[in-house]
């Protein structure tokens, strides 16, 4: 399995930089801890930054894609252009998406992938992070949560599945089809820039509806489209239930899923909720 990044040059919105002060745009490939390299994208947005380097008034969003998504697709680029009015943003390709290199586990080692982008935002002097992610993402956000503690301020995960398996959708029969024949990694890596590893899971990674009770007292915000065509609302549910009290469930009345149905009403309601609970 390749490691090393997929490209040598990434397309972006934002330009490549180097890291050459706090505060600057950055678009580099970080080294998650098994040595694959994800292509990672900073900008500094709304922080404000004090004269130590430090940058304590303003969270950091760590936003997680869906499956086949990257840093360069425009409802990624979209949502961190909502968030960047609340704080800095960090955008990554996971594995096996777009130009990072790899191959996708569709939600199980990901969350390396998520602990480097979040490694970073702290080393970039961010006192507050904020994880956000959707549908594969937001299993991710909460998984990395519960493995991770401590090392997040605030976790919003939207359009998640609550359990692994889930075949009950036609666009989840669909996704399965995708990752488990061998014709659709092919559709998978041509027609959606996404690399599919093809080893079944072993051990079967925790699922998001055992990783929430883990979370608290980490602030938790799940939201979810009431015509989500991927995961009917019994997986929000779950989730909310697992929580136990400790998180918020937001039911989106006439939302479809993940990035490319939240609007920039919702993501400007999930800044205002992130500042107001990453203390």
């Amino acid at each position: 399995m390749s490691s090393g990044p997929a490209g040598h040059v990434a397309r972006s919105t934002v330009r490549p930089n180097c890291e050459t002060g706090t505060g600057a745009p950055l678009r580099t490939f970080l080294p998650t801890a098994d040595g694959v390299s994800i292509d990672f994208v900073y900008e500094p947005g709304a922080a404000v930054y004090d004269a130590d380097g430090s940058s304590a008034r303003h969270p950091v969003f760590v936003v997680a894609h869906g499956f086949t998504g990257d840093v360069d697709r425009p409802h990624v680029r979209r949502v961190a252009s909502v968030l960047a009015r609340y704080g800095a943003v960090v955008t990554f390709s996971f594995r096996g998406h777009g130009r990072s290199g790899g191959h996708s586990t569709v939600g199980d080692r990901e969350v390396l992938d998520l602990a480097a982008a979040v490694d970073r935002a702290r080393s970039l002097g961010h006192a507050r992070v904020v994880t956000v992610g959707f549908s594969m993402g937001g299993s991710v956000v909460l998984r990395h949560a519960a493995l991770h503690p401590g090392t997040v301020d605030a976790v919003v995960s939207v359009s998640a599945p609550a359990r692994w398996y889930y075949r009950g959708t036609a666009p989840m029969r669909r996704l399965h089809w995708m990752v488990t024949r061998p014709e659709g990694r092919l559709v998978g890596r041509y027609g959606f820039r996404t690399r599919i590893h093809r080893r079944e899971w072993d051990p079967v990674p925790l699922s998001p509806v055992q990783a929430v009770p883990r979370i608290a007292p980490t602030p938790l915000l799940i939201v979810h489209g009431d015509r989500d065509g991927y995961f009917p609302l019994d997986h929000p549910r779950m989730l909310a239930e697992a929580a136990a009290g400790h998180g918020e469930l937001w039911l989106e009345h006439g939302m479809g899923h993940a990035e490319h149905a939240a609007g920039d009403g919702l993501l400007t309601r999930i800044g205002d909720w992130a500042v107001a609970r990453a203390g």
